[in-house]
């Protein structure tokens, strides 16, 4: 197996994110795991306005129920 054979055999086809079509997962694609530049713009739009967030559970306590130092609750 020369070096030509061996990096044809990692090129994997996956599901773009974006579209969910056919992308090749190789070097050759400069727009892994994206199809296109089209889906990769669609992505970093999304991630821009925020519609990709992680959402966290709220503190136990709030920071306005904790009183100053030095006054009485």
């Amino acid at each position: 197996m020369t070096q030509t054979d061996s990096a044809a055999s990692t090129n994997r086809v996956v599901t773009c994110p974006a579209c969910g079509g056919a992308s090749l997962y190789a070097s050759s694609n400069p727009y892994r795991p994206f199809c296109c530049v089209r889906c990769r713009q669609v992505d970093l739009g999304a991630w821009a306005s925020e519609r990709f967030k992680v959402s966290v559970a709220p503190a136990p306590t709030d920071v306005q129920d904790v009183p100053w130092p030095g006054t009485s609750a």
